[in-house]
């Protein structure tokens, strides 16, 4: 529960202010238990404390009716021989919706317990539609460590959780990975014996299932997500041909949309959203114009990309921004790693472990301070520098004694130069190299 806010439940379970030995109520399975259903979920130890986050205050909700307030079949049925007052207790549906879009995200599964027409409701996914239309959001970090496990942290209330195995074959699991969180969901994309496999995590019910595929299916591409919507942009096709392709995924039909190409084909790039707009920058083509398939078979062939490009959503068009990105590096480097803050764009040198800032009015590049001493890579890989809300996330781990931890750090670019702070920690058996990182904000 967050501070300053009431909530119906606070009195029937657990809040997620409470220190509890197992998060048992973040998610209704299907296991029938009278009227209720049980719920197994994994925390791990952890203090707990209430969000200050500006995000969760309270607002005005628009009091007419619409289309998500109003009842499924499901739920008037669910009120048969009851009335509405049975599960709403006199206050009306909209004043209760009112109250749930004000709870954190983590107390969804405990009001999903208290009866069916609420856990219709949490799973339908309509408390999120809400939520972005007040304005309320949430960040949680969500990053695998093994080649089919994932781990979620919630800052709000300090908690980890352990995300259901992937359903995918041996095939899938070696194959590099992209991750992209949108929506209520997290995109996984990789690859099968003969083509490329995506896998989508829902929120809504924690499982995973096959997501619809792009219309041009790829790897190693730049992506960023904004609300409901994805841009994926460049990468290699099945063949390895670098591609000049760009598509919007929207999470709400689980549908791609073909954008127009791009000025300049590019793979090993990094994508974000700025001022409403989705930017691709660095990279790597093959010299001349003739981008041949299985190029990546030779890197000399390959030149760095220091370009960046700026897509308008409105006027649909590619706008080219030279010297962009000038870092230069090896071609065993990872793409660049990127975070937007407040429309502004950070990125982080793993070889002098230094912070910088983009000026966008100038084009060019500031060193802000060091990143986290334990921020070690391998030529940018195993490290993660995400945006999670108003901070920047570094996540990185080291093996030790008793075993690998990984560690998360966070700075709020607005209090100043880079000050790192022990954000959370984590023992894992499976390793500390970060294979992906996605940070999803509903």
């Amino acid at each position: 529960m967050l501070e300053g806010q009431s909530c119906l439940v606070s009195r029937v379970l657990p809040g997620s202010c409470e220190q509890e030995s197992k998060w048992y109520y973040m998610y209704p399975i299907e296991v029938q238990k009278g009227n209720k259903r049980s719920l197994s979920m994994e925390e791990s130890n952890g203090t707990n404390k209430r969000s200050n986050s500006s995000n969760l205050s309270p607002r005005k909700i628009p009091r007419e009716r619409n289309s998500l307030f109003d009842e499924t079949p499901s739920d008037q049925d669910d009120h048969q021989g009851q009335g509405e007052d049975s599960n709403y207790r006199g206050l009306g549906r909209d004043m209760v919706i009112d109250c749930f879009i004000r709870c954190s995200r983590s107390d969804y599964g405990s009001i999903a317990l208290l009866n069916r027409a609420f856990r219709l409701l949490v799973q339908s996914g309509k408390l999120y539609q809400l939520r972005r239309k007040m304005g309320v959001m949430e960040h949680w970090i969500y990053f695998s460590c093994s080649l089919a496990e994932w781990e979620a942290y919630d800052p709000n209330s300090t908690r980890w959780m352990h995300l259901p195995p992937m359903p995918s074959n041996e095939c899938f699991k070696l194959s590099d990975k992209e991750s992209l969180a949108v929506g209520t969901e997290l995109l996984v994309f990789g690859k099968d014996i003969l083509s490329f496999t995506t896998w989508r995590y829902s929120i809504l019910r924690n499982n995973w299932t096959p997501a619809v595929p792009m219309e041009s299916p790829r790897c190693l591409f730049g992506s960023a997500s904004q609300g409901v919507i994805a841009i994926v942009a460049g990468g290699c096709d099945i063949q390895g041909k670098i591609l000049d392709s760009a598509e919007l995924y929207n999470s709400e039909n689980g549908s791609w949309e073909t954008l127009p190409k791009m000025n300049s084909p590019r793979k090993m790039c990094s994508g974000f959203f700025m001022d409403d707009k989705f930017y691709v920058i660095g990279g790597r083509k093959v010299q001349g114009e003739n981008q041949v398939a299985h190029s990546s078979a030779n890197p000399q062939a390959q030149q760095h990309l220091t370009s960046g490009e700026e897509f308008n959503l409105e006027t649909r068009t590619w706008r080219t921004i030279p010297n962009m990105f000038p870092r230069r590096g090896e071609f065993a480097h990872a793409p660049p790693l990127v975070a937007v803050v407040h429309n502004e764009l950070y990125a982080a040198d793993h070889e002098a472990n230094e912070v910088m800032k983009y000026d966008k009015e100038n084009n060019t590049w500031s060193v802000l301070g060091k990143l986290p001493e334990r921020a070690a890579s391998v030529n940018g890989w195993g490290l993660a520098f995400k945006a999670c809300g108003g901070q920047v996330i570094v996540i990185g781990g080291y093996k030790g004694t008793a075993g690998g931890t990984v560690e998360l750090y966070s700075w709020v670019p607005k209090e100043g130069p880079p000050t790192w702070r022990l954000l959370a920690s984590k023992q894992l058996n499976a390793g500390t190299f970060v294979y992906n990182c996605a940070v999803m904000g509903c």
